[in-house]
């Protein structure tokens, strides 16, 4: 597994790549989803780093419709395309990646739901939903044995049901390149571990 990124200086610049690499202006609540997901930063030193990013002007806000909204600046944006290649290229590509699967489920203006419901037999069940303006899209029960197993994935869907969307759509289609790229990846970080 790649370790976090503790350095200030390449946390700033992860940031400011994430933002290049989205091209428009997003709500924090959205931004901080995209660069804590992959658990390559962690939430206090985000909320650290974008604060200052802000204040030194790489980063602006903007409002649409009663909304704040921030957009990396053109300072911004030299500093990330000079320094992007301080960060390691399975970071910025992996990141990236989930980055863009995270902003198309929003995109679509997604509502999920997910509960956990005890049955007689002593069993849970666990299920999932999601939906958008043309109705529900995902609808998935599962049965499991015991209520930490359902509690487990109930809170893996909370906070990534796009990743799950799209891993049940490759793996039900047949299109394994979606998870091939997630193996080939995982390889990849056991290779950097074993260095």
């Amino acid at each position: 597994m790649i370790s976090q990124l503790k350095e200030k200086s390449d946390i700033k610049i992860f940031i400011l790549y994430l933002m290049k690499q989205i091209e428009r202006p997003i709500d924090f609540v959205t931004l901080n989803d995209i660069v804590v997901q992959d658990e390559f930063v962690n939430q206090f030193d985000f909320m650290d780093c974008f604060y200052e990013l802000y204040q030194s002007g790489a980063i602006e806000k903007t409002f649409s419709d009663g909304e704040e909204l921030y957009s990396i600046t053109s300072q911004g944006a030299v500093a990330a395309e000079t320094l992007e290649s301080n960060i390691i290229p399975i970071i910025r590509e992996r990141s990236t990646r989930s980055a863009l699967r995270l902003l198309s489920f929003k995109r679509r203006g997604a509502k999920t739901g997910c509960s956990v419901t005890e049955l007689p037999d002593g069993k849970c069940a666990m299920s999932c939903s999601a939906s958008d303006i043309d109705g529900e899209f995902l609808k998935l029960t599962l049965t499991l044995d015991t209520r930490r197993q359902a509690e487990l994935m109930k809170k893996n869907y909370d906070e990534n049901p796009e990743l799950v969307y799209r891993t049940i759509l490759g793996v039900l289609s047949g299109d394994i390149n979606y998870l091939a790229d997630a193996w080939i990846n995982d390889e990849a970080d056991d290779a950097c571990d074993g260095e």
